[in-house]
């Protein structure tokens, strides 16, 4: 790895303007394969020496690229060497200038030892500042350019670059050596020689400047327990942190305590990181030179700190610091650490061995290397602490002080509240062998100055002072029927009917105030068969204000039924459609009104009805089926559970064989609303037909329909001209006949009023706006070999049996 990075390419060199498209997305998909994000490799070109101008140059031709349809880099692999204008094959720097890079994003980072995750975080952009005044104390190098100003009497500027000999040259003057010089130094220098030429310079009427333009970059070499060793090409104005920053920092065997900056062969400064780690400061953190080696020795010792501290990992103390320096690196104690000692594990020439550090042995234990320091928490126990819970005002934990007793302590808690049992508190005391004891105390004598029941607490006593609300069972009473808001509410003294109403909303309008029943608790019965499980009383009022004063006194668990007056319903619904002269919706005027009745309010049908076509819809609530249910008990009920299930599975199938036969419409038609009704006849006066109508009930009377609709398995489903008189098969050859599938016994006809015939017995009539369906044939399972063989066996047996009875 050190001898690829000593050959990296000079990164300070490259100008952005002359890569080529072609090379930015090389870049751009090489930096992807080494996990780099954009900002990543910007970063770690500026601290390999890319100025800043062409760092902005870079990201902004990557971001230029990425905007173009095809994907960076997707056709790098196959890309041509670039030529020149001659055609001659251009060396492509693109591959050094990639190589050049330091893979800044590592794997994830889990070493415990203090400082190595900031040298190895991406996140931190630990860089030189290339916008600053030149320090005086700069040493000029090659590659630098120096910036020549004159004012005054004297106008003139001058751009100086530094050449590999070390001079620059000045008009008027020549050549100028001022590599190795100070800014401060070249500046002095070149005043004495421009003297000659600008004389206004003595007399101070000229003035001089001298100033850095585009800085050169140094090579430097890391070399030790680095994370990744080499030399690096940084910008002449870094220092000792951003190498170690370019090179990941010190390893988990590295030191970070006496980093060496080596120059010409001697040690110039001894850098410790932990200045910086702990403090925020960075005393020999000077400047880098070309040629400088960064060395970074093993460490001298390790220790661990684990436990209760805020931040716990693996430490290095020199020979002068303390446990107490080494629980200040690890952020000192966490707050709920136990602070009075320190458990430590060493390791001992022959063996490991165990000791606890004590508070005031801190500050002059000195760690030695392989030291393990456990920081333990804190105790969960109170050495001074009572509590007292229950019927007082401020329950809760109290410190114990000498000679503290129960009566002091119910005073601490602000007294007793109302609902206090008095008959009886408890203490439940903890005894030495962590054992507990129930200690019984009379409140009454207590309260009264009885010192025999005054007891004297001790640590971790609990006090338990009970409601009398917490002895019983919670009382409540409940209401139910024709109120705004029935339910259960609690039950308070000389709680009134009156009252329970009013909380329950006031009565409905369908109440009976004439008959509101008070179901009553019981507390004795006996187990007899005629035992009274409870008491009714039955409360009536003249009117509602009477009831909603009621004075009646409830008791604990009261149930209160308010009844329905008799005869009582809401407005019901009716809506008729079609053929009638006033269609719309009707309010039933009377229990028994009928299908004529409702005509006949409509002004009876038009000259356009079609009466054998009419139909009545009615929607049956699953509430009504659930009553049905609950009014059958045992095996009656069982019976029809089976019997609804078995008529399901027949409707899904019939569903889907007619489904199968590519007509999707009417596919409720099994599980339709409709009574067949007779409105023919029932405007004739047939009374049997004119049923009675119920809430929601919709009437259809349709116009004349002219046309059978023929469905199902037949070769052309269509509608058919009706003809009077023709049967079934008619229609079924208008439709193209039966297909192979069609299962024609099963053929049925749905009339236009809903009713449905089958075709047992023969087939039924037809008559105007039927509908003819014809169901699929079920499939049957073909027999397989094994089953004919099978067969044939038995075929055999058999014929054999015969056989020998005949003889």
């Amino acid at each position: 790895m050190a001898e690829a990075q000593a050959q990296m390419p000079d990164v300070s060199k490259v100008r952005v303007e002359q890569l080529s498209d072609q090379q930015v997305k090389r870049i751009i998909t090489e930096a992807e394969k080494r996990n780099l994000t954009d900002d990543q490799l910007i970063q770690s070109l500026g601290q390999r020496g890319m100025p800043a101008a062409e760092q902005q140059k870079l990201r902004s031709r990557i971001a230029l690229v990425r905007q173009q349809n095809t994907p960076a880099g997707k056709r790098a692999s196959t890309l041509a060497a670039p030529t020149d204008q001659q055609g001659r094959r251009v060396v492509d720097t693109t591959t050094a200038f990639l190589d050049s890079l330091v893979l800044m994003k590592d794997t994830a980072d889990t070493s415990r030892v203090f400082g190595a995750k900031l040298f190895r975080n991406t996140d931190i952009r630990f860089q030189p500042n290339l916008n600053i005044p030149t320090p005086k104390n700069y040493v000029i190098g090659t590659g630098d350019e120096l910036l020549l100003v004159l004012t005054g009497d004297n106008e003139a500027s001058y751009t100086l670059p530094v050449t590999p000999e070390g001079t620059v040259n000045i008009d008027y003057v020549g050549i100028v050596p001022v590599a190795g010089l100070t800014v401060e130094d070249a500046s002095n220098k070149i005043r004495s020689q421009l003297r000659s030429t600008y004389p206004q310079l003595s007399s101070g009427r000229t003035r001089l400047s001298l100033t850095l333009g585009n800085i050169r970059s140094i090579k430097v070499t890391l070399t030790g327990y680095v994370t990744r060793p080499g030399t690096y090409t940084l910008p002449s104005l870094a220092n000792v942190f951003h190498a170690l920053y370019a090179s990941g920092g010190p390893t988990d065997k590295g030191t970070f305590r006496n980093i060496q900056l080596v120059r010409n062969n001697q040690v110039i400064e001894t850098i410790d990181a932990y200045d910086f780690l702990t403090k925020g400061i960075q005393p020999g953190n000077v400047r880098l030179e070309d040629g400088d080696v960064i060395h970074i020795p093993v460490f001298d010792r390790h220790v661990t700190v684990d436990g209760l501290v805020n931040n716990p990992g693996i430490f290095e103390p020199v020979a002068s610091e303390t446990l107490a320096d080494v629980l200040r690196f690890a952020g000192d104690f966490a707050p709920e650490a136990y602070r009075a000692k320190v458990k430590v594990l060493q390791i001992t020439d022959r063996q490991r061995s165990v000791a606890d550090i004590y508070a005031e042995d801190y500050a002059s234990y000195t760690p030695q290397n392989g030291d393990q320091y456990l920081v333990e928490e804190v105790l969960d126990r109170y050495d001074n602490r009572v509590a007292i819970e229950g019927a007082v005002f401020r329950p809760g934990l109290y410190a114990l002080t000498d000679g503290l007793t129960l009566r002091q302590l119910i005073q601490r808690a602000d007294g007793l509240k109302e609902d206090a049992f008095m008959a009886r508190a408890y203490i439940n005391r903890l005894n030495p062998d962590n054992t507990q004891q129930l200690i019984t105390v009379d409140l009454n004598q207590l309260m009264a100055g009885n010192a025999q029941q005054d007891q004297v607490l001790q640590r971790e006593d609990k006090v338990i002072i009970s409601s009398i609300f917490d002895l019983r069972e919670e009382y409540t009473v409940s209401i139910s029927g024709q109120v705004r808001k029935p339910g259960q509410f609690p039950y308070v003294e000389n709680m009134t009917l009156g009252n329970l109403i009013q909380l329950s909303g006031g009565l409905a309008e369908a109440a009976n105030i004439e008959m509101v029943d008070v179901a009553r608790r019981i507390r004795k019965n006996t187990n007899e068969p005629d035992s009274v499980l409870s008491e009714l009383v039955q409360v009536k009022f003249n009117n509602r204000e009477e009831a909603m004063q009621s004075d009646f006194v409830l008791e604990p668990f009261d149930v209160v039924s308010v009844q329905t007056s008799t005869g009582y319903q809401v407005q019901r619904l009716v809506r008729i459609e079609g053929e009638v002269r006033y269609p719309g919706e009707y309010v039933l005027l009377k229990k028994d009104e009928t299908i004529s009745d409702l005509i006949k309010r409509a002004g009876g049908v038009t000259e356009f009805a079609y009466l054998p076509g009419a139909s009545l819809q009615r929607n049956v609530s699953d509430a009504l089926v659930a009553q049905g249910h609950s009014a059958l008990t045992g095996a009656a009920r069982q019976e029809l559970l089976a019997l609804e299930k078995e008529q399901e599975e027949i409707q899904s199938m019939a569903l889907e064989n007619t489904l199968q036969s590519g007509d999707s419409a009417k596919s409720d038609l099994f599980f339709s609303n409709y009574v067949g009704i007779r409105l023919d006849k029932i405007l004739d006066g047939v009374r049997k037909f004119d049923i009675p109508l119920e809430d929601e009930d919709v009437i259809i009377v349709p116009r004349q329909l002219r046309t059978v609709m023929v469905r199902g398995q037949v070769l052309n489903p269509n509608r058919v001209v009706y003809q009077d008189g023709k049967s079934l098969k008619y229609y079924i050859r208008q439709a193209g006949g039966f297909t192979a599938k069609a299962h024609k016994r099963k053929t049925f006809v749905q009339h236009a009023n809903g009713a449905v015939e089958g075709s047992i017995g023969g087939y039924p009539d037809v008559q105007p706006g039927s509908e003819i369906i014809v169901p699929t044939k079920p499939e049957r399972e073909k027999l397989g070999v094994q089953a004919w063989v099978s067969m044939g066996s038995v075929a055999t047996s058999l014929a054999a049996v015969i056989v020998s009875l005949l003889r």
